[in-house]
């Protein structure tokens, strides 16, 4: 199974973001406290207790302090099974990646994720990231030598007013650097941000989406040129390098989330934490799991795994379409395969429907033409 924990905070809040974090740090120790009482309270949501995969996310975990780290997991220990070759994973900022940091982290987890979004000073300003153009660039090395050979760097492109050469630049920073994972990610302006607001009162173009399409494309070109694995949409690893966590969630495979704002899935149904760090704490006090729950319907099932399935280099099977429809899927949704074959979106490679090339800047549409009801 899989375990994610939510780490809902952050020194500042950057302009684009819209999940679930606060910026006041004193509440870090209460909430670490309610998150190890939430996963007491959680330990019977799926049936295994073996983990294999443990993802930190945020937020910014790498503000865990060492004490934080070392209760966290004793609670993990203490009701599951960590398997001895699982992936665990911790979101971190540049700035937070000292030596010092680095050595702690390794100790409890193996695998980073780190949010640079840009090695450009300017735009990470802009951005109102927290840390600089050199820590961006120095973290990468320095987590190497503290003996984090996996690891995987965040990259955002799409950014309006910000030309090709510049994202060709950050491309090429991640090549020189050797990281072995990269996920890019294009900029999706949410009104409820710095961002969002500015567009609002004209003070931001919007994104300029052939722009975004452009450097998508030229993302996979030297990506793939490098020999890495475009895998799914937005990632790209070395071999053997992918992200084992993120791959279950579009596996379809079941996991239990912690914390507020954090989703569980378990193939039936998915339930939803409480967004809000004060009531999502008073709840858990209480004995109670503040979440929303929602059964999963047939054409839910089919429909999520066809957004999330397409994505990936294995694209979705029929035969598991089939079992899920408890119909033949192609019979089915025979005109809208003909129509997405037709645009040359979408091929179909012995038991499986991929994305084309060109499909993969389509991927969205691609699947909710296909999407079933009940």
């Amino acid at each position: 199974m899989h375990l994610y924990l939510h780490i809902p905070f952050c020194k500042q809040a950057c302009h684009y973001c819209d999940f679930h974090f606060s910026t006041s740090l004193g509440q870090k120790s209460a909430l670490v406290d309610t998150l190890c009482a939430e996963i007491f309270l959680q330990k019977d949501y799926l049936p295994g207790r073996n983990l294999e995969t443990i993802y930190f996310g945020g937020g910014t975990p790498s503000l865990l302090s060492e004490s934080e780290l070392r209760q966290i997991f004793a609670a993990i220990h203490a009701h599951f099974t960590v398997s001895p070759t699982a992936e665990i994973t911790l979101e971190a900022n540049p700035d937070d990646l000292n030596r010092e940091k680095l050595a702690l982290l390794r100790t409890y987890v193996n695998r980073l994720s780190i949010g640079i979004q840009t090695f450009d000073e300017a735009t990470l300003r802009w951005m109102n990231r927290a840390h600089t153009a050199t820590e961006a660039e120095a973290c990468v090395r320095l987590a190497r030598e503290a003996g984090f050979e996996n690891m995987s760097v965040d990259l955002i492109y799409g950014i309006p007013d910000r030309n090709t050469a510049l994202w060709q630049l950050d491309l090429q920073k991640v090549l020189a650097l050797d990281v072995p994972h990269l996920s890019a990610y294009a900029l999706t302006i949410e009104p409820d941000t710095a961002f969002g607001r500015w567009q609002k009162k004209g003070k931001m173009l919007p994104a300029d989406e052939d722009i975004a399409a452009g450097q998508f494309e030229e993302l996979t070109r030297v990506l793939t040129a490098a020999n890495y694995d475009h895998y799914e949409i937005s990632n790209f690893a070395k071999p053997d390098q992918y992200a084992r966590h993120n791959t279950a969630y579009w596996q379809r495979r079941p996991y239990l989330g912690i914390g507020p704002s954090a989703h569980s899935y378990n193939g039936h149904s998915r339930q939803y934490n409480l967004a809000n760090n004060s009531r999502y704490m008073a709840a858990i006090r209480q004995g109670e799991l503040p979440a929303t729950v929602e059964m999963l319907t047939m054409a839910d099932q089919v429909n999520e795994y066809l957004l999330t399935g397409l994505r990936t280099k294995w694209g979705c099977s029929l035969g598991e379409l089939n079992s899920l429809l408890m119909s033949d899927f192609a019979e089915k949704q025979g005109r809208d395969l003909a129509a997405m074959y037709a645009t040359g979106w979408l091929s179909r490679v012995d038991d499986r429907l991929l994305l084309t090339p060109a499909g993969k800047l389509f991927a969205d549409r691609v699947a909710a033409t296909l999407f079933v009801e009940e």
